[in-house]
């Protein structure tokens, strides 16, 4: 029997990311109260959230681009190593921390800023272990040669 073709991932990481920071929202935030945070937490959140949200478009395109894909539950056909694979190996998962952190900073929530180090340790044990490991196969010294040089989140 062959291997599947893919990471093999069970959770997808952005409900991973939005539900956390939706526990945190729900239990302790500005806005469970009806009310908007402090206007420095909404701009100094919503900045964050945008320029993260524009780093993971960038990210994400590479894989278009590449003729790869996206999702860790397909096939990946490609090793990207430059623009922001330069830097980090999971450049979408360090964009998807950030714009929590910039929704949970514009909520006013510091319950979901307490939360993001457990949604990381899924997203590194649930996630990026299967993707690394399954990419180790596939790739075999291609990607070894790129774990070596390129750190996991930056």
């Amino acid at each position: 029997m062959s291997k599947p073709d893919h990471a093999g991932v069970k959770i997808p990481p952005p409900l991973c990311f939005f539900s956390f920071l939706m526990v945190g929202i729900l239990l302790d935030s500005a806005w469970i109260d009806g009310h908007l945070a402090a206007a420095y937490l909404n701009f100094i959140g919503g900045v964050i959230a945008i320029i993260s949200f524009i780093y993971l478009v960038v990210a994400a395109q590479k894989h278009r681009n590449a003729g790869t894909n996206i999702e860790p539950w397909k096939p990946t056909t490609k090793i990207i190593s430059d623009g922001a694979y330069k830097y980090s190996r999971n450049p979408i998962y360090v964009a998807m921390a950030a714009v929590y952190v910039g929704r949970a900073v514009a909520a006013g929530s510091w319950l979901a800023l307490i939360l993001l180090p457990l949604c990381l340790l899924v997203i590194r044990y649930h996630v990026i272990i299967r993707e690394e490991a399954y990419l180790e196969d596939k790739f075999g010294k291609e990607y070894l040669d790129y774990k070596a040089r390129v750190r996991r989140w930056l």
